[in-house]
């Protein structure tokens, strides 16, 4: 079979575990040499050591995207491998309040990781990617961008800005000959979602959202970033591919069981202290 990504080097953050690792695998599979991106070095070093057992060409940095120096060595790390070429920007947190009590705390945190990390990461790779001759990114969105999801207003807020950042850089960079995209997942188990997988009436609630009745697979989203950042997709820029069985033809899912399990009355505005 004909490594199509061969000689390409692709930045992947988060890509210790769950859905950065599984585009870390597919894309290695096709040839790319990956640059793992996160905050833990065990976890890196783990996951390097699996990938490297299946004949991948591995490196780890250990890089947190809120931090714009080390995002910047994480992407000189990227270029000094090879040609670097792919970016996939995966990195990402969550959090659960009812919208009267999400904390600025928890807000800013969301807002950093999730869109100030990904315009960081875009941004120092464009360069590369510039003098390389051409680039594909690919940012790790939701169907929290397109479909309200009750007690998560950073975690959605964030998303929607993740898509129009995408927009933004496809327009500006298409000329450079660097290409953006985003997927949007549906609920796929990983370990920032087990919150929501591991209770069996929200999952339930998911399933009754989703034409295709069944949880997404973190290589059905890897598969489609493989898609989005190889030359099968070589005109396709700016667009949000939803990769989620189908649940955003319905609604977004109902957390409101789980908010009145954790906190009871407090979940909703003027309930007494």
């Amino acid at each position: 079979m004909t490594r199509v990504l061969e000689g390409e080097v692709a930045l992947v953050t988060g890509g210790g575990s769950g859905i950065g690792l599984a585009c870390a695998t597919h894309l290695a599979r096709d040839g790319a040499t990956v640059v793992l991106a996160g905050r833990n070095a065990d976890k890196l070093a783990n996951a390097a050591e699996g990938l490297r057992a299946d004949g991948a060409a591995v490196h780890t940095v250990v890089c947190d995207v809120t931090d714009e120096a080390a995002v910047q060595e994480a992407c000189s790390v990227a270029a000094g491998v090879g040609r670097f070429t792919m970016l996939v920007a995966n990195a990402g947190t969550g959090s659960a309040a009812p919208f009267h009590l999400t904390s600025l705390e928890d807000w800013n945190s969301v807002m950093n990781t999730n869109v100030t990390g990904a315009f960081l990461a875009m941004k120092h790779s464009a360069d590369h990617m510039a003098r390389n001759g051409r680039g594909a990114i690919v940012a790790i969105s939701s169907i929290a961008a397109p479909l309200t999801h009750r007690f998560m207003t950073p975690y959605c807020v964030s998303k929607a800005a993740l898509e129009m950042l995408v927009k933004q850089a496809a327009d500006e960079l298409g000329s450079v000959g660097i290409r953006a995209n985003a997927v949007r997942p549906g609920l796929v188990p990983t370990d920032i979602s087990v919150g929501l997988t591991s209770t069996e009436s929200i999952v339930a609630d998911y399933m009754d959202q989703m034409p295709v009745g069944r949880l997404g697979t973190t290589d059905d989203i890897a598969a489609s970033v493989r898609f989005l950042l190889g030359p099968e997709s070589g005109w396709v820029t700016g667009q949000c591919l939803s990769v989620d069985g189908g649940h955003t033809l319905r609604r977004g899912p109902n957390l409101t069981p789980l908010m009145e399990m954790a906190m009871g009355p407090l979940a909703h505005p003027g309930a007494p202290a």
